[in-house]
């Protein structure tokens, strides 16, 4: 068999105060694949990483990046693997080249490998006019491209993504994205990135983990994890006790058991069945609707039949 490039059995994390941030956590990543990490500020994501990464001692469990526990043999697992984290760490008063030839030295990559790499990743990333400027006059954007350079210098088997686009503008992120879109084909490396954005999510992954309160809650691909819910969604307005009402629409045939309701909006999965017959079976129920709509299910309405909450305002 394929070595997993991460393995990750029963991880758990308790801070001080019994606070429980991971609770015995089971995945896998295989080589090559985007692995996506989904969920709000606070569900786990990033102390998921800090794990993985060597940053944050488990409590209990066990991870592997690239065959080497990343307890027993952190070295080994640290050379393996490379991050970019949620806060920068580059080097603001440094250029951005020292801040690319000092990575590459604590890293203990070869010179002659190293100057390779620099030109590629600075072509890569279209750092060259601003590569020799300091790095504090550099926007977020352009200090968002330098850490993946400098992350991507050593060639690492697996490529952490810490919520790679918070704080970007609408545009910049768009970019940063295309690029890891690009890098990924190209390098055909394993990347585990930590998003709170459904649109990253399915753009970039090939598979899904979505995170609650530091448990997994669902994992699968996005095409699947949407198919559970069918092609089409039917969202019922309604006045009164939604729960009665989602009772209503059980009772009658309209509503199965992963419809589910948020406020007063009454989310029903049609599964093939036809909007229009839906919509005058909930008229013939005798509902007080406000509105009936239909749409295309997205990964915000997984999150919330899993967890009753929506995922922007978790």
């Amino acid at each position: 068999m394929e070595q997993l490039a991460v393995e990750v059995r029963g991880l758990t994390k308790t801070y001080p105060g019994d606070v429980q941030a991971v609770r015995g956590i089971d995945f896998d990543v295989f080589p090559g694949e985007v692995f996506g990490l989904l969920g709000p500020n606070g569900a786990g994501k990033s102390t998921t990483v800090g794990m993985l990464t060597g940053t944050v001692a488990p409590t209990a469990g066990t991870a592997r990046l690239a065959g080497w526990d990343v307890v027993a043999e952190p070295l080994a697992a640290r050379r393996a693997s490379a991050v970019v984290f949620q806060e920068s760490v580059v080097d603001r008063p440094l250029t951005g080249r020292r801040n690319l030839e000092i990575h590459a030295r604590l890293w203990g990559v070869d010179p002659a490998t190293a100057g390779v790499r620099f030109g590629e990743m600075v072509d890569a990333f279209g750092l060259g006019e601003i590569i020799d400027r300091p790095v504090g006059s550099y926007s977020g954007g352009q200090r968002r491209r330098l850490e993946l350079a400098r992350a991507l210098l050593s060639d690492p088997q697996v490529l952490f993504l810490d919520e790679p686009t918070v704080g970007l503008d609408p545009l910049i992120r768009h970019e940063l994205l295309d690029l890891i879109a690009v890098l990924r084909r190209r390098d055909e490396m394993t990347v585990v990135l930590t998003t709170h954005y459904l649109d990253e999510a399915e753009r970039l992954c090939d598979r899904v983990a979505i995170i609650h309160a530091g448990r997994i809650v669902a994992l699968d691909t996005p095409a699947a994890l949407l198919g559970t819910l069918g092609s089409e969604l039917l969202e019922v307005h309604v006045d009164g006790d939604p729960a009665a009402a989602l009772s209503v629409l059980r009772a009658g045939g309209v509503a199965s058991e992963d419809a589910f309701s948020v406020g007063g909006t009454l989310t029903v999965p049609l599964h093939g069945s036809p909007a229009h017959a839906a919509v005058v079976a909930v008229g013939e129920l005798g509902l007080t609707t406000t509105e009936l709509t239909t749409r295309r299910p997205t990964l915000d309405d997984i999150y919330l039949r899993l967890t009753g909450g929506r995922l922007a305002a978790a």
